[in-house]
């Protein structure tokens, strides 16, 4: 491939990025400021002859500045120790042997860090330099993955500490003064650490979906599942745990298309959804059951879980964060993570998922499934 565009220097010349005699494949050519990435490229006399439109977004220098300037001038880069890099290098008067330099970290005036790559071009093997192409990144979207990356880091080093604290405390306390306590406070104390433990796997489980679904790597066991009835032993079990009957309510409009999905991954979605109303919203918290249109193209009927309550709901400014990484509706608990992998959950089955207001003014989640039957049913 040949990239190949024009432009003209301050003289008035125009001068031309092209490959070098023997590159490329002929007939195929891009326009410079069409490439995602900056290009800068410099000729045997170390003179810009290409800036593309890249390259002056990322440098903020303009084309028309840089091009016929020497390369060291038009792209004044220092290493992370103040070195300049052009006298560093030296392209034109290095090794012969050199055909490149690795992608690498440098910073432009006033201390903007970019990725940095560089080729050499020579017309034959231990040739003098007829052109330098230098690729230039910014490092914005790095940063971001850097930030998010350590973010889980401290999320999940602070979430850590609080159990194995407790686990480790009450185990040592057990061990060294074993013969002091009853068995009702040997029976609590042990309750207390496994209940931090279970706290412990759910933490590792989520790190685990979350690796996966950010590498795609989320994968989907489809089986028959009957959504109305995981629902209501989800309710079920928050009655059990002491939370009034009266406080769910559970519409299922039939008849519901026969739904394949994996079952232990739609209950954990049911889970975060329906705990985030007891937890964080008011009054009653009603689930709908309800079939519906297929979000999955080429298929026509889906279902759809609708989860509600009649809190104080997600402040508009709010909604399009819902779903990302470490978001609190509130300073109640949590890791932030659940809304981030319920939304990975469903789209690993095809499925969408919203946010918005409830009619009774709380938090309203809806999610829909494609029924994603097997072919051998269809």
């Amino acid at each position: 491939m040949s990239v190949a565009g024009t432009s003209t220097t301050p003289e008035g010349r125009d001068m031309q990025c092209t490959p070098a005699p023997g590159q490329g494949e002929p007939g195929l050519a891009v326009d410079p400021d069409e490439l995602p990435d900056g290009l800068v490229v410099a000729d045997a006399h170390g003179r810009v002859v290409c800036f593309n439109a890249a390259a002056a977004r990322i440098t903020a220098v303009r084309p028309a500045e840089a091009l016929g300037q020497s390369l060291e001038k038009a792209l004044p880069l220092e290493d992370l120790e103040g070195r300049r890099w052009w006298q560093l290098t030296d392209p034109y008067g290095g090794l012969a042997i050199r055909k490149r330099q690795p992608e690498r970290n440098l910073l432009l005036p006033g201390g903007r860090e970019v990725l940095v790559s560089a080729r050499y071009v020579r017309d034959e093997p231990l040739g003098p330099v007829r052109r330098v192409a230098v690729s230039v990144r910014d490092t914005e979207a790095r940063r971001r993955t850097e930030r998010s990356h350590a973010e889980l880091i401290a999320t999940v080093a602070h979430e850590l500490r609080s159990p194995l604290t407790s686990v480790k405390g009450f185990t040592a306390t057990l061990l060294a003064k074993w013969e002091r306590f009853t068995d009702d406070q040997k029976r609590l104390m042990l309750e207390t650490v496994d209940a931090d433990a279970d706290r412990v796997t759910r933490l590792i489980a989520e790190l685990l979906d979350i690796s996966r679904i950010d590498s795609g790597r989320l994968e989907v066991r489809r089986q028959p599942v009957d959504i109305g009835a995981a629902v209501s032993r989800h309710i079920q079990a928050y009655v059990a745990a002491g939370q009034r009957a009266d406080r769910f309510l559970l519409r299922i409009e039939q008849p519901l298309p026969d739904l394949w999905a994996d079952p232990d991954k739609i209950d954990q979605v049911l889970s975060n959804l329906i705990e985030n109303a007891v937890r964080h919203g008011e009054g009653t918290v009603t689930i709908d059951v309800t079939p519906s249109a297929s979000p999955r193209e080429g298929e026509e009927t889906g279902t759809s879980v609708t989860v509600s309550d009649e809190g104080p709901g997600i402040p508009e400014e709010s909604m399009n964060r819902v779903f990302t990484r470490f978001w609190r509706g509130s300073k109640r608990g949590g890791t932030g993570l659940g809304l981030y992998i319920v939304k990975g959950i469903v789209e690993a089955h095809g499925g969408t998922i919203t946010v918005g207001r409830a009619p009774e003014g709380g938090a309203e989640f809806r999610f829909t499934l494609p029924v994603s039957a097997p072919a051998y049913l269809a």
